[in-house]
């Protein structure tokens, strides 16, 4: 018999006596689906306006991809806070993301949008290695489908540019 008790599995909450979380609520599955909006408006318009506007576009999309990053990043916050004793790590972690996004907005849109694009990427995998010890593996499904559309939003409009 071993001395020390097993390791948890990814899918086991750290924290003794949390329950996993249900699927995502309906309403915050709308919001996500409806937060795609200004990425695929932006890829599209990246793709269509006059050249003198073309500026506009892709920074208004880079932006809004900030918004979006910093916003992932700030979820990590919250989740420290949730610690009896809070690690630094998740704070650490979330203030990364957004400074990333800050840098690449004032970037060219043809570099930046590509940086945007791979941190959207790095937040999705941070979080499929942190979601499931709090109990939230049901959101990886939608946090998923987002960031494919989100990067792939992201990569096209830096193409145009």
């Amino acid at each position: 018999m071993s001395a020390h008790p097993p390791l948890p599995s990814l899918d086991t909450p750290r924290h003794p006596g949390r329950q996993p979380m249900a699927p995502p609520n309906p309403v915050a599955l709308r919001l996500g689906y409806l937060g795609l909006l200004p990425f695929v408006l932006g890829a599209l318009l990246s793709l269509i306006v006059r050249e003198d506007a073309h500026p506009y576009v892709v920074l208004a999309l880079a932006g809004y991809a900030a918004v979006v990053i910093s916003f992932l990043g700030g979820i990590h916050w919250g989740l420290g806070m949730r610690g009896a004793v809070p690690s630094p790590t998740p704070f650490g972690w979330s203030v990364v993301p957004a400074l990333l996004a800050w840098v690449a907005v004032v970037m060219p849109a043809y570099a930046g949008l590509v940086i945007d694009g791979l941190v959207l990427i790095a937040c999705y995998l941070v979080d499929r290695r942190t979601y499931p010890a709090h109990g939230l593996s049901p959101w990886l499904t939608l946090r998923f489908r987002l960031t494919v559309v989100a990067v792939l939003s992201c990569f096209l409009g830096a193409a145009r540019t």
